[in-house]
C-alpha cells in the first residue's frame, strides 16, 4: 500500500534554515542544516535500499508558491496572497509504498525524529494513504 508522509512547517522555519531567527524558530548554524540533511539523506538511502521509496521531495519555501482557483471561464486565477506565513504547509514529503500503516508510521516516526535545533516548532509529520481509485472491470 502506498503513503504519503508529509513533513510541515512555516516560512519562519525556512528563513530559520537560512540562519535568520523568524518568528519561533531560532537560527539554524550550517552544522545543525547538515544534521538535518544528513538524517533526511539517510532515511532516504534506507528506503531506497529496502525498496519502500516512491518518490520524496524537499519544496521551495512557502512564499514561492500561489493558490489558484479558476474563473468561471474556466481561465485560472492566482493568488498573490502569501501562502504558509503563518500556518503550517506541506515542507516535503516522501511517497512510500509499503505493506501497511505500521510500517508508514515507523518511517514517519524516524522523519519526525529528525534533528533540530533547541527550540525549534515540532510538527506532526501526516502520514496519509494513497488511494489507488476504484476497481474497475478489465
Amino acid at each position: 500500500m502506498k503513503y504519503m508522509l508529509m513533513v510541515l512547517g512555516k516560512q519562519a522555519d525556512y528563513e530559520a534554515m537560512s540562519g535568520k531567527a523568524s518568528g519561533d524558530s531560532p537560527g539554524w548554524s550550517s552544522a545543525q542544516l547538515k544534521a538535518m540533511f544528513d538524517h533526511m539523506g539517510a532515511l532516504n538511502d534506507e528506503l531506497t535500499a529496502a525498496g519502500e521509496l516512491v518518490d520524496a521531495q524537499g519544496l521551495a519555501e512557502p512564499r514561492q508558491a500561489r493558490l489558484v482557483t479558476a474563473g468561471a471561464d474556466g481561465a485560472p486565477v492566482v493568488s498573490d496572497v502569501p501562502y504558509g506565513e503563518t500556518s503550517a504547509v506541506i515542507a516535503g514529503y516522501w511517497v512510500v509504498d509499503v505493506p501497511d500503516f505500521d510500517r508508514a508510521a515507523e518511517i514517519a516516526a524516524r522523519a519526525y525524529a529528525c534533528p533540530v535545533p533547541e527550540g525549534t516548532p515540532s510538527y506532526p509529520v501526516v502520514v496519509h494513504p494513497v488511494d489507488s481509485g476504484p476497481e474497475t472491470e478489465k
